[in-house]
């Protein structure tokens, strides 16, 4: 991870922040950047169903800091199904989200590097594919595309034209159809759901 971080310092240089891992003292600052950057509703969307009581994917968790060391972007990326591939294999992925930069620091590739950074280190953790509900215009950059999604479903409401992929690995979602289920670990004491 340490090279990972520091090609994206330097591909930044000079910069007025540095990307690193998510530590259990950035939760507090975290969930503030996330509220006050997505509201209130952030909870209900789709992609916190899978989020839900879950532990994100190894590694995956970065922020952004100031040079004061204060938290001021955020992404994470989790583990799971793609749906199932032409043999009916589930196919192991990850969800991207959210990325959240702070107000008073958009526009100056905060956003762009926790992107680079996530994605180099999912890509070295032999991860196959990230998907993504965001807007295609911005996530584009990082060859995010809507076509290699086509075919899988967000578990309730969602924008089919903000559901994009990326894949690490060539070919990785081919034929790729189905809901999309979380498989990452769960929170410990995190309540499990019996069959009735």
């Amino acid at each position: 991870m340490a090279a990972v971080l520091d090609s994206v310092r330097a591909f930044f240089a000079p910069t007025t922040f540095a990307i690193d891992v998510e530590n259990p003292s950035d939760v507090v600052a975290r969930e503030n950047l996330l509220d006050r950057v997505m509201g209130p509703d952030r909870r209900k969307k789709s992609s916190e169903k899978i989020r839900r009581n879950r532990i994100p994917a190894e590694g995956l968790a970065l922020v952004a800091r100031d040079r004061d060391g204060h938290v001021i972007g955020s992404v994470r990326l989790w583990n799971i199904e793609a749906g199932v591939n032409d043999e009916g294999t589930p196919i192991n992925a990850l969800l991207l989200g959210p990325l959240a930069v702070a107000p008073n620091h958009g526009g100056k590739g905060v956003g762009s590097a926790l992107m680079r950074a996530a994605i180099l280190e999912a890509k070295n953790r032999g991860h196959g594919a990230v998907l993504l509900v965001g807007d295609a215009a911005y996530y584009e950059r990082f060859g995010f595309f809507a076509e290699k999604a086509r075919h899988l479903v967000m578990p309730g409401p969602f924008e089919r034209s903000r559901f994009l992929a990326l894949e690490l690995t060539e070919g990785w979602l081919d034929g790729a159809a189905g809901v999309i289920v979380p498989s990452g670990r769960m929170l410990a004491g995190a309540p499990v759901r019996r069959a009735a």
